[in-house]
């Protein structure tokens, strides 16, 4: 093992978990003031429940034994066999346990994605379910089917750092989730926009940060693949918030703060999956192609009338798709070459891209929607009239976000 490998691997999980405390200030902020700390909840309900999760059961379905390339088996329930000092089957250079957290900080920030779609609405009580089952059907056996010796890792699809398995993954089930919950009261004749601008600037600033652990930590080690993987992220989140910025600018003719916010993110969503794959070059246009679809993506919510609070699916949803498809338009230009990842033609590796995304779209759709059926037949999903009203932080949490 290799202290130094050891040491990045460990130091990235710090930043990747460091995403979600971000994640709870940028939907807080984009929330209105009486939803605000029942949506920074939300972040930091699935940071402890899914830390539990995590070590009783996910991490063994998504990255135990294979059964049947789709889902790992309970060999490492509890961790059993995990070692804190010898390395496991996915990186020989760092203990398994060091693995193993890493990817925990994935699966945390994965379901804390969704909850912006149903923001402003959802009862606490479901949500503590939602979020248990979640991880346990939808996430984790998509993890374990492109980083667990799965399906689509077996057909050659390329996903860097969670492309399919964070982005496509929690932006369908947001769709799944605007179409189950339904919009909300006052949705289209009421004001509804984000109450606090410098929180969601602060939020996109400490998520733009912790992505460095995101991509660059991907590697597993302390190499010139997370230096690459370093340079794009950051050149993609750049060119993200020029390509989002840009197209409010010239179509709503003000170039907006939180456009720019969400453009960076826009940008780390798209560069994401293809991190390791390609150079420079290529982040930037996979970046401001990004921050113009999914400024696009948003606009489409509204006139579709689609109450995705947050606009979760045309930001991550549509950005983690174009990125997976790019991932295989641009794999090996600028960085490797597409030898060095594939065994494909690069239509052959675009054609396996398409694959993992429909694949990903359509189990958590599918998989999403049911969960949110059955918790609504058997407790309700919504919180009454009356407590959307008054705010989910007195009605859900007796407390406020700000005191006068």
């Amino acid at each position: 093992m290799n202290t130094s490998d050891t040491a990045w691997v460990l130091l990235s999980s710090a930043l990747v978990l460091l995403m979600t405390p971000g994640l709870a200030l940028f939907y807080g902020g984009l929330a209105r003031s009486k939803n605000a700390a029942a949506t920074i909840m939300h972040s930091l309900t699935s940071m402890g429940i899914v830390g539990v999760v995590w070590v009783l059961w996910g991490y063994s379905l998504a990255f135990g034994p294979d059964i049947g390339k789709f889902i790992g088996d309970l060999s490492y329930i509890g961790l059993n066999g995990v070692s804190a000092t010898e390395p496991g089957p996915y990186a020989d250079s760092i203990p398994h346990q060091a693995f193993m957290i890493f990817q925990g900080m994935f699966a945390i920030i994965t379901p804390a994605l969704v909850t912006g779609a149903f923001a402003e609405r959802m009862k606490f009580s479901a949500y503590v379910i939602f979020v248990v089952l979640w991880v346990t059907i939808v996430y984790a056996p998509v993890a374990h089917w492109v980083w667990g010796g799965g399906w689509l890792a077996n057909l050659g699809a390329l996903d860097f750092a969670g492309g399919n398995v964070v982005h496509i993954n929690s932006g369908v089930a947001a769709l799944a989730a605007a179409l189950v919950f339904g919009r909300r009261l006052g949705f289209g004749s009421q004001p509804m926009e984000p109450h606090n601008v410098p929180m969601v600037a602060l939020g996109a600033g400490l998520l733009w940060f912790g992505w460095f652990g995101f991509n660059a930590g991907s590697a597993l080690t302390a190499d010139g693949s997370a230096v690459n993987a370093f340079v794009v992220t950051n050149t993609a989140a750049a060119a993200g918030v020029i390509g989002w910025t840009a197209t409010s600018w010239i179509l709503d003719r003000k170039p907006s703060i939180i456009g720019a916010a969400s453009g960076a993110v826009a940008g780390l969503i798209a560069i994401t999956p293809a991190a390791g794959f390609v150079g420079p070059m290529p982040s930037i246009a996979i970046g401001l192609v990004s921050g113009v679809l999914c400024y696009l993506a948003a606009g489409l919510l509204v006139r579709l009338n689609l109450d995705d609070a947050l606009s979760v699916w045309g930001v991550h949803g549509i950005g983690g798709t174009w990125g997976a498809l790019a991932t295989g338009i641009f794999v090996g230009i600028g960085f490797g070459g597409i030898a060095a990842f594939t065994d494909a033609t690069r239509i052959e590796q675009i054609l396996r891209q398409l694959i993992a995304i429909a694949a990903t779209w359509a189990w958590a759709f599918a998989l999403t929607a049911l969960i949110f059926w059955i918790l609504k037949a058997a407790i309700g999903l919504r919180v009454s009239d009356n407590a959307e009203v008054i705010g989910l932080d007195i009605a859900e949490h007796g407390e406020t976000a700000y005191r006068w």
